[in-house]
Formats: C-alpha cells, structure tokens, sequence
C-alpha cells in the first residue's frame, strides 16, 4: 500500500458550523505528520475546475471560532456523472494527490464513495451536518449549534407568543430526519411537535392542542421542514380554519440555524474527527467515516453510514408526550 504523502481537504453540500473547526485540525495534523495540504474550494465542482490552493497551519489561523466554511461549500451535478468523476480524478493526480478528507454529509459521502470506489483514492469522511442523519456517530459537526440556535430564536418568540396569547408554528431545519425538531421541541417546551416518522398527523395535532391546559391561550408548534401535510404556512393555514379563535401565526426559522459560531461541543467534536480523519487516513483506512460514539472514535464505512435510517429516540418521544400537556 503506497504511503500517504500529499492529502486534499474540502467541504461539500451545505455548510455547517463547525466546518473550519475541521479544517483546521485536519490541515495542523497532516503538517504535523509531515504531509502536504492542498484545500479545495467549492466541493467537487471546484475538485473538477482544479480550484486548489495550498495550506499550511497559517492558512487555519483565527477560524476555529468562524461558522460557514473557508473553503467555500456547494453541489456538483456533473459529479455525480463517470465522466466528471474522471475529471476530478485527473485534477487530483496531476496535484498527485494520493488521499482526500472530505466534511459534508449524505451526498457527500455518496460522492465520496464512487469516487474512491472506481479511482482506489483512499478517502475518509467527517460527518458534517446539521441534520444529524448519518449513522457511525453519535452527534454530527454542527446539529448542536444548529439546535441552540433554534432554542434560543424560539425562545424569543415565545415571549412574543405569551404577551399576545398567541398560538405559534414554527419551522425548522433538519430535512425529512426530525431530529432538530424532536429535541428543539423538548428544550422549548412546545405545546405540540410534527415530526416525521411519527403518528403526528393533523387530527393527532388537533387532539393534542385541545387536551392543553384551557387558561393557557399561547402555544408553540414545532414543526420539522418537509413533514406533511405540507410546509409551516400550510399547516397554520388548517389550524386557522380549525381554531379561528386562536391568533394564529408562522414563523419559518430557515437558514439562519446554518450560520453562526460554533459551540463548544461543536468545535472540539470536529476537532477530535479532523485530527482522527488525518491519522487514520496515514494508518491505510478508506473510504468510511470517522465518528463519535460514547465518546470512542469509531469508523463506519461510506456504504453504511448513508443507507439507513434513524430511528427516534422513544424515550425522548415519551417525554414529549408526559411534558406537553
């Protein structure tokens, strides 16, 4: 097996807090090891274009504490092609890059999974996301800002809920997963959740609204982006027609549980996986994922780690359940 002597770092899909946490612990490690660091901007468009720069521990000075990613994120459907995975394939040899660290999540490691499949280009992934829906790791790089952000918004509105007697619905991010929403809605204390995967359907909705407390006239919905019957602004709508007493409105969180400084927990998790997806890269591993279970650095291969599906946690479920009322 050849040595690793030159690696390429890049963040792929939608940012994520933490992200440059990452970047910077997988760039010191590797000039820690004596290897080289090459950074790719823009995900696989820009592996595909050749937009690489290199770097040094200078390059990750002053970031650790910075949301979004210095790297620049996005997607790449000519990637998702043979003939593109080629073209990046080739950019990367002729930089004779020999190993890749890629930060992203689901699509990222689909990608990272063909490309290293039918190139033998050893790469490992560090689960960045905030949606949290990739098996192989307790918590993802960036679900626990994403989480305190929404907390702390929700908060704010639900002084605004209490001062008017108003009934919220507020959305979230965490795309068909639910996993923001579930404990977003615990930390709240929101009257009712929809979540998918679970019986939270309009008439489970209604019925949990009207076995609350009579004197309490504001509530908080917390709702999970994609659940049906359809997007926040929907499902206010019925609730409107259902309850026309209620001064009902909507507020869609959106974008900004993306952006902000990453936690604490967000920035040593990513530490600790950036350092690890550097080592364990130079130990010949490839192609899996570096996570973070009871605390053990834990590897979970590309195939496994996307093609599941996450079950809610029926503890937190039963809270829920015996708190909202």
């Amino acid at each position: 097996m050849a040595k690793i002597k030159k690696i390429g770092v890049f963040t792929s899909g939608s940012d994520s807090p933490g992200m440059n946490a990452a970047i910077r612990a997988v760039v010191r490690t590797a000039v820690l090891y004596d290897l080289e660091v090459v950074g790719i901007r823009r995900g696989y468009e820009g592996m595909i274009q050749g937009d690489f720069t290199p770097m040094n521990r200078k390059s990750v000075s002053n970031i650790i504490q910075r949301g979004g990613t210095i790297l620049k994120a996005g997607r790449s459907e000519e990637f998702k092609t043979p003939a593109g995975r080629k073209k990046a394939f080739e950019q990367l040899k002729s930089q004779n890059i020999d190993g890749l660290v890629a930060l992203g999540g689901n699509g990222t490691f689909i990608g990272a999974k063909d490309l290293g499949r039918e190139y033998d280009m050893p790469i490992i992934g560090v689960p960045c996301t905030i949606d949290n829906d990739l098996l192989g790791t307790d918590f993802t790089v960036g679900y626990d800002t994403a989480i305190n952000t929404a907390i702390e918004a929700i908060d704010k509105i639900r002084d605004t809920a209490e001062s008017h007697d108003r009934l919220f619905i507020v959305e979230v991010m965490g795309s068909d997963s639910g996993l923001i929403a579930l404990r977003v809605g615990i930390a709240i204390g929101a009257e009712a959740m929809m979540i998918p995967g679970t019986r939270s359907d309009m008439p489970a909705l209604f019925a949990r609204l009207e076995m609350g407390r009579k004197d309490k006239a504001s509530k908080i919905v917390v709702v999970a982006e994609g659940e049906e019957p359809g997007e926040a602004f929907e499902i206010g709508k019925i609730i409107k027609e259902k309850y026309p007493n209620y001064d009902t409105r909507v507020s869609v969180l959106g974008h900004i549980q993306r952006g902000g400084k990453p936690t604490c927990m967000d920035r040593v998790l990513a530490s600790r996986l950036g350092v690890a997806a550097v080592e364990v890269l130079r130990n010949g591993h490839r192609n899996e994922m570096v996570g973070l279970i009871h605390n053990d650095i834990i590897g979970t291969s590309f195939e496994r780690s996307i093609k599941h599906n996450i079950d809610l946690n029926t503890d937190l479920l039963k809270v829920v359940e015996m708190l909202s009322l």
